[in-house]
């Protein structure tokens, strides 16, 4: 059943506020919670459990996570406000969002979601190779590579015209594509998870056949890490698969996810 919310005009000047302000709330809860959740398990409660899948050993510098946490917030509204613009596009017909899960088979629901990360991936990927070229680098997204050494409250830290650009690919992608309202919510969910996962900085796919799989093909934080470390290479998202064909992998990847100690 999907809440009444959506019977109020978001053109209305107040109600397109609080509905900035709700979904404001959604997603700085959402980022909170999955990074306070990674932070407090693999750096408070089980360290020394971890300590050998760490990959940088130097200690975090002064007041990293509060410039993170900062960054975030105001990330946060950027995604709210182009959220809330996305629900006006969509009050009003310019989308493919819809409500009644019957109106397509049950299998488009999984199917939409991947094809939605697919979009996003081939996006990214692209954005943040532009993202590194100097000039554009200075400007838009250094920000986010102040983090010498990430952490899951890294995920959102961005520079406010970074925030921008990454989250003008989802009023696109629901332009396009017929996805459910709560596909999306699961698509923004993993988008969440995979981002803390990335730069938590310890690697926690296995190093066993499925692991490895994994740490291939999606992408965790050794691959991330050599982002950060090298500047040049990994600028993918979830997967791996643009670096490949773009050859932009970094080659010392593999090995170094190969060598990381068994758990």
């Amino acid at each position: 059943m999907i809440p009444n919310v959506f019977n109020f005009d978001f053109t209305e000047p107040i109600v397109f506020f609080w509905l900035c302000i709700v979904i404001f709330v959604i997603v700085i809860f959402r980022y909170f919670l999955l990074a306070s959740i990674f932070h407090v398990y693999f750096y408070l409660w089980k360290t020394e459990k971890w300590q050998i899948r760490k990959l940088n050993k130097k200690q975090y510098p002064p007041k990293q996570f509060r410039k993170e946490m900062f960054w975030s917030l105001i990330t946060a509204l950027i995604f709210s406000i182009i959220g809330a613009f996305s629900a006006v596009l969509w009050q009003k017909g310019f989308t493919a969002i819809y409500l009644d899960i019957n109106d397509y088979p049950l299998i488009w629901f999984p199917i939409s979601i991947l094809l939605s990360m697919f979009i996003h991936e081939t996006y990214y990927y692209w954005l943040h190779r532009w993202m590194h070229q100097p000039k554009v680098y200075k400007i838009v997204h250094y920000v986010h590579h102040e983090s010498k050494i990430t952490s899951a409250w890294t995920a959102f830290s961005f520079h406010p015209i970074e925030g921008i650009l990454e989250a003008l690919i989802m009023p696109a992608i629901v332009i396009f594509l017929p996805i459910h309202i709560y596909a999306i919510v699961i698509h923004l969910t993993i988008m969440t998870i995979t981002a803390a996962i990335n730069h938590l900085d310890i690697e926690i796919y296995p190093r066993n056949l499925f692991g490895n799989l994994l740490g291939k093909y999606m992408i965790g934080a050794t691959h991330h890490s050599h982002h950060h470390k090298y500047y040049r290479y990994n600028y993918g998202l979830y997967f791996t698969f643009w670096d490949k064909l773009g050859k932009t992998e970094s080659p010392n990847f593999t090995k170094e996810f190969e060598e990381r100690e068994e758990m």
